[in-house]
């Protein structure tokens, strides 16, 4: 039922300048492949085949990426190298990719918005691309949502639960338990100080959203730092119907911190590029990683 996802992708990525002065932060790699293609690889494998990207200014190599390169590939058609390529290829025929420009930063509840005209009248997915989720051996982060929705057919937020000290990094939610892992959101709350958190349960870059979204969003005043919040349109959301919350199976990365940037290096060199063994593999499981 989830055809369409949306990759907000406008910001300027300042917290690593100087390389985002001339670059999308969605196109730094880990490893070989920038972290965009890991996040649409990620929604192909949960049935997507329409990609909506939320460009703005100086954005043009996100375009070029998922375009074919003549000249590139010319110069190395019948060479070892071209099979460096197939991996971006097969993404690009196994989807659609369409562009829309946010010409004015104004949060990412303001991103989505900007989607509409991508998605239609259409419930779809979100993916935060510097938010690098990898599941290795099992499903993908989108595709475990996806499955929910199909039977709960409502809007879904992935969360993880931070240290009570990160809390102001994060939209945090607390809600009713409805079984393992997931929660019925009854509160969400932007960036709150530790002491105003409602839980430590952190709202990561991957959602499910349903199509009236779109109206709560036109009539969402800027909230936190004077942005359009999509915590507090989901907030609405979930006081009209029903929102929830998932604590996914998979390793998550921050990747808009270099810390995180590092450690999502470090992992996918080990785990995916070398193609070594997960822990579970390590412990008796047969789960060889793919190279």
């Amino acid at each position: 039922m989830i055809k369409h996802c949306l990759f907000p992708a406008a910001g300027y990525g300042t917290r690593f300048l100087p390389a985002t002065k001339s670059m999308p932060k969605e196109m730094m790699p880990i490893v070989n492949k920038p972290l965009i293609e890991y996040g649409v690889d990620e929604a192909i494998q949960a049935g997507v085949k329409h990609m909506g990207i939320v460009t703005g200014r100086g954005k043009h190599a996100l375009m070029d990426h998922f375009d074919k390169n003549y000249e590139l590939e010319h110069q190395i058609s019948g060479t070892k190298k071209e099979a460096l390529l197939t991996d971006v290829r097969a993404l690009i025929q196994s989807a659609s990719y369409t562009y829309i420009r946010q010409n004015e930063m104004k949060g990412l509840g303001h991103a989505i918005l900007t989607g509409k005209q991508l998605v239609g009248d259409n419930p779809f997915a979100v993916v935060l691309a510097d938010d690098l989720c990898l599941n290795l051996g099992g499903d993908t982060v989108l595709k475990q949502m996806v499955e929910l929705y199909n039977h709960y057919r409502c809007s879904i937020v992935a969360v993880q639960r931070v240290p009570e000290t990160e809390t102001h990094k994060y939209g945090v939610i607390s809600g009713s338990k409805l079984e393992s892992g997931l929660f019925r959101v009854d509160n969400m709350v932007e960036k709150p100080a530790p002491e105003e958190a409602p839980s430590n349960m952190a709202i990561i870059g991957r959602y499910i959203l349903t199509p009236d979204i779109f109206e709560i969003l036109e009539n969402t005043q800027p909230g936190k730092g004077g942005e359009i919040q999509i915590t507090d349109a989901l907030l609405e959301q979930a006081k009209r119907g029903c929102v929830l919350a998932y604590e996914f199976e998979g390793e998550r990365f921050d990747c808009g911190s270099v810390e995180g940037y590092i450690e999502a290096t470090n992992y996918a060199y080990q785990h995916v590029y070398l193609g070594k063994p997960t822990e579970s593999a390590e412990q008796g499981q047969e789960t060889p990683v793919p190279a």
